[in-house]
């Protein structure tokens, strides 16, 4: 017969054993929807991370340069390690990934600094009058594009500001509407009424009041692209500002789940020299809280010339100033103004109809 403290350990006992599994069941409850949850999440960040190697790997087109590398530079450049330099080209939304008789409508340069984790933005107005190596003579800076395709454009951009173009990417505008509307629009003070031509040509039908509010993609695009307004350097500044915006919006934890929809705009109306690889080394600007993004706009004046066309004239001191902040901000050698500014001039003097202002 068993006696009374060993009734009193076989009860104590069976309440243990009895509490012991009932914290295995409550582990097991919610441990099973935790680790779905942590498989779902790993799942999708495959799926994306797979879908968008696949995407950049669709939109690779080199530009056919010697060992792919600019020849303002000395040797080859890593992104991982390197400052390196982009140029965005902007091109109408109806052109084909394989059309290069376009002219460009939007021409930035970005220049990435990795140690002091910052970019410098700078815009190049359209209309502005340079020398164009594919054809040897002046014209406006959008129709290199147009005369040789994204190698004219980058050829060109060097040698107007001497500043290495290491990568490109080329977008048209069907990707900026659907970036904007995946991302939920973007908020922007107006600042004045608009009435644009939309993507399909069509005059007059994006109107757009002025003052704070949110825009969809085709009204961003609308104000992106307006000059009747204002002027080329007001464009370019709202460019930047709307790039900025658009920067902050995807990069902000609430548009991870928008990721897919991002990848599926930019897939197939995208053209870069960036391979999978270089685009992840630019993820510590993008996941870098502290990241700046510094506007840079180049001075001048605008005008008709004796070809009857209007153009922008850049400002030689503003040309050859922000030429040397950009080397520098490469940490590249820096030219001396006087020898930046006799190169340039004697460009000039040596351009058969060159008149200046």
């Amino acid at each position: 017969m068993m006696s009374k403290n060993n009734q009193i350990e076989t009860r104590t006992d069976n309440q243990t054993k009895k509490k012991k599994s009932k914290r295995k069941k409550v582990l097991l409850y919610t441990g099973i929807p935790v680790l779905a949850i942590l498989i779902t999440i790993l799942s999708y960040g495959v799926h994306l991370y797979t879908k968008a190697e696949r995407a950049v790997e669709d939109s690779y087109e080199d530009v056919g340069r010697d060992n792919g590398t600019s020849d303002l530079r000395t040797e080859a450049v890593d992104p991982v390690e390197d400052n390196v330099s982009i140029l965005i080209i902007g091109v109408d939304a109806s052109v084909e990934r394989d059309n290069s008789t376009t002219r460009s409508d939007t021409l930035m340069l970005a220049t990435f600094n990795k140690k002091d984790s910052n970019v410098k933005l700078l815009s190049i107005p359209r209309d502005s009058r340079v020398f164009v190596p594919e054809v040897g003579y002046d014209t406006k800076i959008n129709h290199a594009h147009s005369y040789g395709g994204t190698k004219a454009s980058i050829e060109t951009v060097e040698n107007f500001l001497d500043v290495p173009v290491d990568y490109y990417v080329e977008l048209n505008f069907k990707a900026f509407i659907e970036v904007v509307d995946a991302i939920g629009g973007i908020n922007y003070n107006v600042p004045f009424d608009m009435s644009e031509i939309n993507t399909k040509g069509q005059e007059n039908t994006i109107k757009i009041d002025k003052g704070y509010q949110r825009l969809d993609g085709e009204k961003a695009l609308a104000l992106a692209r307006s000059r009747k307004y204002d002027s080329d350097i007001k464009r370019g500044e709202r460019q930047q500002e709307i790039i900025k915006i658009i920067a902050d919006k995807v990069t902000s934890s609430s548009s991870v789940l928008k990721l897919d929809n991002l990848i599926d705009a930019i897939g197939d109306n995208m053209k870069t020299n960036l391979n999978f690889n270089d685009m992840k080394s630019f993820l510590s600007y993008g996941m870098n809280s502290d990241v700046a993004i510094e506007s840079v706009n180049l001075e001048g004046s605008g005008g008709k010339m004796v070809d009857g066309l209007w153009y922008y004239q850049v400002d030689e001191e503003s040309r050859a100033e922000i030429s040397q902040d950009l080397r520098e901000h490469l940490d590249l050698p820096i030219m001396h103004t006087q020898e930046f500014e006799t190169e340039f001039s004697a460009e000039d003097e040596n351009i058969e109809g060159y008149h200046a202002y």
